[in-house]
């Protein structure tokens, strides 16, 4: 009788260790996370701000000067790349 009273009180022990672990392990989570987020939007706010300010043509938005970059990106590396292998 006195085991099983202190096999209930430690499984109830380790329960609740177990919840709050978990517990200050979502709180930790979702604090990077949010941090995370507002760095990265941060970040693409000011990304969209120069693509807009310096590298888009007349008449063209942020989105199709950043593809019009990427494909000219990837021209000069496969021009590079045959160049290379000559």
């Amino acid at each position: 009788m006195a085991k099983s009273k202190l096999v209930k009180a430690n499984e109830k022990i380790a329960e609740n260790v177990v919840g709050g672990y978990k517990k200050i392990e979502e709180g930790v989570v979702s604090g990077y996370k949010k941090i995370e987020d507002g760095a990265v939007g941060g970040f693409n706010k000011i990304a969209d701000k120069f693509v807009d300010s310096f590298l888009t043509k007349e008449g063209e938005s942020v989105e199709e000067a950043r593809a019009r970059l990427a494909a000219e990106q990837k021209a000069r590396e496969e021009a590079s790349r045959k160049a290379g292998n000559q």
